[in-house]
């Protein structure tokens, strides 16, 4: 895989990151008065309801109900937080068996946890995680990856629509087991490799609404064999109340040498306790 165009996006990252924790005023004035919010942490448990329909191209589609946990965690001054998503999928289309067409089956299950701790890095404003996902359902593997993400704000008193600026680097490995191999499971497939970047973009609409572009649909580089998916995704979110947000989204490739799908709509209803 060739990184070299990615150096200078991670790198000044990286530089960025660092520069907001040591001089935050300078930062901000640099940056549209942007503040470093990257170890701010929701303090509510919250869990979330999903809904996706893909086209895949082909008259091929996937329906999928997802579900979604977050747990904050607090052990000593380490502070983060856990994400764990599980789902049950729905096919359609000439490419899928005929005989598992239109019934659900147990989709991907995945677990996020990513934070920072004040003396790991204190001048680095930054979260530092992991993902892994189980070999359950229509994945068929193993897999793992780091990630490196950061939040940044507008400053108290700033007039801006800008609601955050989120960037998330992750990369993904598959690696297959005894238990799971090709001969095992034909429709098993690609072990992953892949770099996933989210440039996340919050915008404001209005007291309680947001357009939210690549937060849920990133761009995805195929380290395996090659091939970009890079899509244009939004999603508008309106909270009713403290606990209770709902969201409704799309997005659609725009370059696809690395198919994931065409066109994704999704929704979901968001509850804090």
């Amino acid at each position: 895989m060739n990184y070299r165009p990615l150096i200078p996006f991670i790198a000044l990252w990286i530089y960025g990151t660092s520069l907001a924790a040591e001089d935050e005023n300078r930062f901000s004035l640099n940056y549209l008065n942007l503040k470093n919010d990257s170890r701010q942490y929701a303090s509510d448990p919250v869990l979330e309801f999903w809904g996706y329909h893909d086209s895949q191209g082909d008259d091929n589609t996937v329906d999928t109900l997802k579900l979604r946990y977050y747990q904050p965690i607090e052990i000593g001054k380490l502070r983060g937080m856990a994400r764990l998503d599980t789902a049950y999928a729905k096919n359609y289309g000439p490419s899928f068996p005929a005989e598992n067409q239109g019934q659900y089956s147990a989709g991907n299950t995945m677990l996020t946890v990513w934070g920072s701790h004040p003396n790991i890095l204190p001048n680095w404003g930054a979260n530092l995680g992991a993902r892994i996902i189980f070999p359950f359902g229509n994945n068929g593997q193993w897999a793992i990856g780091p990630q490196i993400g950061s939040s940044f704000k507008p400053t108290e008193g700033s007039k801006t629509i800008l609601a955050d600026f989120s960037p998330l680097v992750r990369y993904m490995y598959g690696f297959d087991t005894k238990n799971n191999s090709f001969q095992i499971n034909p429709n098993q497939p690609h072990l992953v490799r892949n770099l996933q970047l989210f440039p996340t973009i919050g915008i404001t609409l209005g007291p309680h609404t947001q357009i939210r572009f690549w937060d849920e649909n990133g761009i995805i580089y195929n380290s395996a064999g090659g091939g970009w998916f890079v899509p244009l995704d939004a999603m508008v979110t309106h909270r009713l109340s403290r606990n209770l947000l709902f969201a409704v989204g799309a997005a659609k490739q725009v370059v696809q040498t690395y198919n994931v799908f065409n066109l994704s709509v999704y929704g979901k209803v968001s509850y804090s306790f």
